[in-house]
C-alpha cells in the first residue's frame, strides 16, 4: 500500500478526534517513508547498490583531496542491526556511510559574543526553530564548522532533533553537523533522523547530561532507497505534512469553536437571569435547556468536565439547582443558632472562634434568594487545633490503623499506628490546605500528615453543604499562598437547612452523571485511540 492525501482525507474524519492524532499521523508517514510505503517503487529506478557505490567513489575522491577525514571502514549493517525489512532495491547504510559527519566542539567563552561579531555560534537545541535556527550567540575564534545546507543534529540533552543550517556557522558540543554526499538527499536523511529520534534518543548516556557520541551517530542505521525514489519520497512528505497543516489548522479552529460555546453556554448558566426581556439575551432555564441537549457533544474532553462540575457548584451557590419552598426556616434564623452553638463550644473550649470579619456591599457577588443570606466563610465551624500533632514523613506507613491526610490531592496518603497523633472525629469536619486549597470532608478518625493543614467543624450547618460552599469560594492568589487567611476574609451564601438538604442531594446526582461522562469521554477517546492505532496498523502491514 502507499498513502496519498486522498486516503488521509478518507480516514481523517473517523480517527480525527483521537488523542494527539495529528502527530500520530505525522510520524506515520515519516514511518511509512522510510518503510518504502509512501510511493510506489519504480523497478526503472538504479538500485541503490550502484548508488552507494557511486556515494562512496565521491568520498574516495574527497578524502584523496583532503576535503574529509578519512572515516573508519564500516561493516555491513547486520540484518539484526537493521530496524525493519525494506524494498529489494533499497539498502541499509550507516549514517557515515551517506554523509559526513563533523561533531560540534564549543569554543573558548571569551570568544563569544552577542554583537554580531565572527560567525553564529549554535549550541544546542536551544538554539534551534521549526526549521533553522536562530543565533543567540557569534563566535571569533570558531572551532568546528557546519556549513550552509547542513543538517544539525543535537547529540546531547535532547539528544535527537533537528534543524537544517542557513549559512557557514560554528557549533558546539551539543550539536553534529550531518553533510550528505551526492546521492543521498539531504531532506530524505532528514526524514530518516526525525522518523528514528526515539531510537537515537534510546542510544543516550549520562548522569548530568543525555548525549550520543560519534560512535553511536555514525553507525547509526539508515535506509538508502535508489535517489529517484528518495526524491519521489521527499516531496510526497511535503504534500502530506502540508496536508497535515491545513488538517491541524482546521481542527484547531473546530475545538476553539465548541470551546467558546461551552465557555459562552456556562457564562450564561452562571450569570443568566432568571428571566430575560423579548429579544434579548437567553433565560437561564434556556441556556440550561441548551446545554444539557447537547451535553455529549459540548463534553468531549475533561476540561469541558471540569468545567461542567464548576457550574453545578456555582447553581448550587446562587439557589438554581433545586427550587425555594417559602415553608422553610429563613438561613438569618439559621445564622444565629449558629452563633448561639458556636458560643457555648468556644466556652466549652471545643476549638477556637477565629476572628469575626463584617462582610460589606463589596462582598455580595450576586443576588440570592430572599430566604438565604450571606456568611463570612469560617463563621458556621469552629477552629479545631492539631497543635503538636504534625507528622514525620518517616512515621507515614502503607498500612496502619488510622488514615494520614494532608493537603495535597491524594485523599489519603498512608497510614499511621500512633494514637497520640490521632484526631478524633465527632461528626464531620473540613480539612482545608492553607497551601493548595486543597478542601476535603473527613467522617473518621486520622492523622494530619503535613504543614498548612486546617481544620473545620460545622456547626448546626449540613457538613456537605459547606464543604461544597468552601470548594466553590472564590479565593484569588498567586504562588504559596496563605489560602485560609483569604478564606476567613470571604463569604458565601447560605440557603436554609432543608434546602441544604435537597442541594447535597441534587449536586451528588449531578456529580454522579459527572462521572459518567467523564468515563464515557475517557472511553471515547480510548476507542478512537485505538481506532487510529488499528487503522495506521493496517496500513503500514498492507
Amino acid at each position: 500500500m502507499t498513502m496519498n492525501s486522498d486516503w488521509l482525507l478518507k480516514h481523517f474524519e473517523q480517527i480525527s478526534e483521537a488523542p494527539d492524532a495529528i502527530p500520530r499521523l505525522r510520524r506515520f508517514i515519516l514511518d511509512l517513508a522510510v518503510r518504502g510505503k509512501l510511493v510506489e517503487q519504480n523497478p526503472k529506478d538504479e538500485p541503490a547498490s550502484e548508488l552507494l557505490k557511486r556515494i562512496d567513489a565521491e568520498k574516495e575522491h574527497r578524502e584523496n583531496a583532503g576535503g574529509i577525514r578519512k572515516p573508519k571502514l564500516l561493516l555491513l549493517v547486520e540484518d539484526e542491526i537493521a530496524h525493519f525489512e525494506i524494498p529489494e532495491t533499497w539498502k541499509w547504510t550507516h549514517v557515515e556511510d551517506v554523509a559526513h559527519v563533523e561533531m560540534g566542539q564549543s569554543p573558548s567563552s571569551e570568544f563569544y559574543n552577542k554583537h554580531h561579531e565572527g560567525l553564529p555560534f549554535y549550541q544546542g537545541k536551544a538554539d534551534f526553530g521549526k526549521i533553522h535556527p536562530t543565533p543567540r550567540y557569534w563566535c571569533t575564534a570558531p572551532t568546528k564548522l557546519a556549513e550552509k545546507g547542513d543538517i544539525l543534529i543535537s547529540v546531547r540533552a535532547p539528544v535527537g532533533p533537528t534543524n537544517v543550517s542557513t549559512e557557514t556557522c560554528c557549533i558546539g558540543r551539543g550539536l553534529a553537523a550531518l553533510r550528505p554526499y551526492q546521492g543521498y538527499e539531504r531532506d530524505f536523511l532528514l526524514i530518516c533522523l526525525k522518523k528514528f529520534e526515539p531510537d537515537l534518543e534510546a542510544l543516550g548516556a549520562g548522569t548530568t547530561f543525555v548525549a550520543i557520541n560519534r560512535k553511536h551517530l555514525v553507525t547509526f542505521p539508515v535506509p538508502l532507497p535508489p535517489l529517484a525514489e528518495q526524491q519521489r519520497i521527499v516531496a510526497k512528505v511535503d504534500e502530506l505534512m502540508s496536508l497535515c497543516d491545513e488538517l491541524e489548522v482546521a481542527q484547531a479552529k473546530r475545538e476553539r469553536r465548541r470551546d467558546r460555546l461551552v465557555a459562552a453556554t456556562l457564562h450564561g448558566l452562571n450569570n443568566g437571569d432568571d428571566s430575560s426581556e423579548p429579544g434579548g439575551h437567553p433565560t437561564f432555564e434556556e441556556n440550561a435547556r441548551f446545554y444539557f441537549n447537547h451535553l455529549p457533544r459540548l463534553t468531549t474532553r475533561p476540561e469541558h468536565i471540569h468545567q461542567l462540575r464548576q457550574t453545578i457548584l456555582n447553581f448550587a451557590v446562587r439557589g438554581k439547582l433545586v427550587p425555594q419552598d417559602p415553608k422553610d426556616e429563613p438561613a438569618s434564623e439559621l445564622i444565629e443558632r449558629i452563633r448561639a452553638k458556636k458560643g457555648e463550644l468556644i466556652k466549652g473550649r471545643v476549638g477556637s472562634k477565629g476572628r469575626a470579619v463584617a462582610i460589606t456591599e463589596n462582598d455580595i457577588l450576586f443576588k440570592i434568594p430572599k430566604n438565604w443570606v450571606w456568611v463570612q466563610s469560617t463563621e458556621p465551624a469552629v477552629l479545631i487545633s492539631d497543635k503538636g500533632k504534625k507528622l514525620q514523613t518517616k512515621d507515614v506507613l502503607e498500612s496502619g490503623e488510622f488514615p494520614v491526610v494532608d493537603q495535597g490531592k491524594v485523599f489519603v496518603r498512608g497510614y499511621c499506628n500512633d494514637i497520640q497523633k490521632v484526631i478524633r472525629v465527632d461528626g464531620p469536619i473540613i480539612v482545608f490546605g492553607d497551601h493548595t486549597r486543597e478542601t476535603k470532608l473527613i467522617d473518621f478518625d486520622f492523622v494530619v500528615g503535613a504543614d498548612g493543614v486546617k481544620l473545620l467543624k460545622p456547626i448546626e450547618i449540613v457538613p456537605a453543604y459547606y464543604f461544597l460552599a468552601l470548594q466553590w469560594v472564590p479565593l484569588e492568589s498567586r504562588g504559596y499562598a496563605r489560602h485560609f487567611k483569604l478564606l476567613r476574609v470571604s463569604c458565601f451564601p447560605l440557603p436554609p437547612l432543608a434546602e441544604q438538604q435537597r442541594i447535597v442531594a441534587k449536586v451528588d446526582e449531578l456529580m454522579a452523571l459527572c462521572d459518567e461522562i467523564e468515563a464515557q469521554v475517557t472511553s471515547s477517546a480510548t476507542t478512537r485511540r485505538q481506532l487510529l492505532e488499528a487503522t495506521l496498523t493496517e496500513a503500514i502491514a498492507s
